[in-house]
Formats: C-alpha cells, structure tokens, sequence
C-alpha cells in the first residue's frame, strides 16, 4: 500500500431487508469516528433481501481492526442477523487465472495487477491448453498445464484443488475458461469463483454463444 494512503476496511453485509439499516451502520461508524469513503447498497425486491457495500477510513477510528467483527456484529448485526465480511485496504488477496486459448480477458487481468490498479496478488495461472505459457513466463507467473476430458475431469479438478491450495489461493477468476466446474470443486472455494463472461447466457450456453445467437437472429444495437 502506498504510504500516503490511509489504511480503510470494506465491510460487505447482507440480510432479511428492514427498516433502519442504513442509519443504524452509518451511526455506528460516525459514532466511532469513522470517515465513509464509499457506500453503495441494493435492495432483492423479490426475494426481501438487503445488500450493502461500505468503505471508511480507518485513521482515528476508536474500534481496533482486531475487534471491528465482533464489536460490530454485537452493537448493529446482531440485531438485524446480519451475514458480514471484513476486508482491509492493506491486505493483498491471492488469486489464481484459469484460462484456455483466449489471451485477451488474461492480458487484461494481468496488466491492472501489474500497474497497481487490482490490489492482487497472481501466483498461479491452470489452464486446459499449453497455448498461453508465453504470456504467463512473460509476467513471471507459474503456469500449469492440465488437460480437461469427461473421463479424467474429476482427477484434473482434484489436482487444480491441490494447487490452489499449495499456493495459498484466496480465490478463482475463471478468464475464459472453457470448462464447467462440478459441484465439488465449486464446494472448496464457496462465494469465491468469478466467472469472467459475455451476457448471452443463459439462453446460449456452450463453446460458440455467439454463433447460436447469430443463427437465432439475435441484434445488438
């Protein structure tokens, strides 16, 4: 982190929606001496379920980092049964690239870690094809080579959870991976699988979405 910039937690919520929310998180950090940086919040109208995403500037603040979970589910979750996540400004989650033949989606990823704009760490590109290695050894980046068919799927998927693991992976952007997860593997890293992909689905699933939504007479304007 640079030294010039102030250390700030995001704080990620979710639950049954309800009056008094809003006020009740924001009272907690001004009352705490908490500067909002950031707050953004959306409401499942059919589900009655409410999201919020909030960043504030640690400087000054009177909770310790080490006791902002517990004070604050015991002071404000706990009474709306709030599901809650921490992240600091300070920490660099690890995250692994599974990609196929497509460079375009990895170029990108890679480039926004490389000039500071992702506060990530990349220590491990697995793909189902050798054809980007290149582009891996060129960032100095491990890459790992593991052929996907129906008949070996689950002992490849096995070997890539060993990897992940090995390396400390904090979470997976799938960057055109042309692959379908099985359940089991998903089961390993629960809410922390991003997958990187053009909007037709699901109405046009499988390796050529674009050639199905062509031949239906799909238009984008």
């Amino acid at each position: 982190m640079d030294r010039n910039q102030k250390r700030s937690v995001i704080l990620l919520i979710h639950c049954r929606d309800q009056k008094g929310i809003v006020a009740s998180v924001t009272d907690f950090i001004s009352k705490n001496n908490g500067n909002i940086l950031y707050l953004d919040q959306y409401v499942d109208a059919g589900r009655g379920m409410f999201f919020m995403r909030v960043e504030w500037d640690l400087d000054g603040f009177s909770v310790p980092p080490d006791r902002l979970e517990s004070v604050f589910s015991e002071e404000v979750g706990g009474s709306c049964n709030m599901h809650l996540s921490l992240y600091f400004s300070d920490e660099r989650p690890r995250m692994a690239v599974f990609v196929s033949k497509l460079s375009h989606c990895l170029y990108d990823i890679l480039s926004r870690c490389q000039s500071g704009e992702w506060r990530v760490e990349v220590p491990l590109i697995i793909s189902n094809h050798p054809d980007l290695e290149a582009v891996a050894k060129g960032f100095g980046i491990d890459y790992h080579y593991i052929p996907v068919t129906k008949d070996n799927k689950a002992k490849q998927e096995k070997h890539q959870v060993e990897l992940l693991k090995a390396h400390n992976i904090d979470f997976v952007a799938l960057a055109r991976y042309m692959q379908i997860l099985t359940a089991d593997f998903v089961s390993h890293f629960p809410n922390r699988i991003i997958n990187i992909h053009h909007a037709f689905l699901p109405a046009f699933p499988g390796a050529k979405p674009y050639h199905s939504a062509y031949e239906r007479g799909v238009k984008i304007i």
